[in-house]
């Protein structure tokens, strides 16, 4: 998706996709709490939650590959039929971006707080330009690297703290979720190429749709069927509260934002992100909020945005 000259577009569009953008990345935040949440009641683990959330989630999600389909019909193009190339690249970003980066933050999260995970999770600009000089050789600038030392610097102080009283819990919570954002960076990496020729909201739908499928099925080689619904009714409120908006509405909302005001200017905005999970862990979870959560927080903050504007 080309990305949008922000002083070519209308003030009430820039506003709206502002807007759009705070909107889904608060609503994105909220995944980690309700995680949290569901993982108070027994018999509740990363395999069944994942399995729900994605079990309730691949309705919306088939409908955005039938929505992408009509939205290219009715403007008189031709859908353009999927390669095999292109279902094996569909299968793999399904695999990494959605399937292994979601199951890898569940269990992660059942380590540590909120708060880390989501300051965790937001390093992934930095992991993108870390990725970009593995696999295909480009270079950090002074820039860059002074906000990725900032930016681990922020998570280090704030897992620090964490470790003083979990020990190897945090350290191994902190190792699951960092899994997960390089998985997700490795998803953004390789996803450019096929963004442009499918589209975004197809691409979206479809790696999505292929991640669900192999959710469901990992829980079905895991755990037996008819043990997929016996926990208790409030995991279930909570999975579908997760399905719809934490997962499907925030990817709307932020597809939204990315059309009216660019991927830049959304990403930047998205760093209300983190703020949000530490404010509802404090209110929702009763997690800490301390100078140690507050610095930290700051420093990646800060290191993330140095990384994203000098792009």
């Amino acid at each position: 998706m080309a990305l949008v000259d922000t002083e070519q577009v209308a003030p009430k569009s820039i506003a709206t996709g502002v807007t759009l953008a705070v909107a889904g990345s608060i609503a994105f935040s909220g995944k980690a709490i309700i995680v949290k949440l569901a993982y108070r009641y027994p018999g509740v683990d990363a395999v069944s939650l994942i399995m729900l959330r994605m079990l309730m989630a691949l309705p919306f999600f088939l409908g955005l590959v039938w929505w992408s389909g009509y939205r290219t019909r009715k403007a008189g193009r031709a859908v353009e039929p999927l390669s095999g190339r292109d279902k094996l690249g569909i299968l793999g970003l399904g695999f990494t971006g959605y399937y292994l980066a979601s199951y890898l933050d569940f269990a992660g999260l059942a380590y540590i707080s909120a708060s880390l995970e989501r300051l965790i999770l937001y390093l992934n600009p930095t992991l993108v330009v870390l990725l970009g000089v593995v696999l295909y050789g480009k270079k950090v600038t002074l820039p860059q690297g002074l906000g990725m030392a900032i930016s681990y610097g922020g998570v280090l102080l704030v897992f620090g703290h964490e470790a003083s009283f979990a020990g190897g819990d945090a350290a191994l919570g902190a190792a699951l979720v960092l899994g997960s954002a390089i998985s997700y960076a490795l998803y953004l990496s390789y996803s450019g190429e096929m963004v442009q020729r499918l589209g975004s909201l197809r691409l979206v739908g479809l790696a999505t749709s292929v991640a669900c499928v192999l959710c469901i099925a990992q829980f079905g080689v895991l755990r037996p069927l008819d043990t997929a619904f016996a926990v208790a009714p409030q995991v279930l409120w909570l999975s579908l509260l997760n399905a719809i908006a934490c997962t499907v509405v925030p990817v709307m909302l932020v597809m939204m934002a990315i059309e009216r005001i660019g991927s830049g200017l959304a990403a930047q905005v998205g760093m209300v992100g983190p703020m949000s999970t530490i404010l509802m862990g404090v209110l929702l979870l009763g997690e800490p909020m301390n100078l140690w959560v507050i610095g930290g927080t700051m420093l990646v903050l800060l290191g993330v945005y140095v990384v994203t504007s000098r792009r």
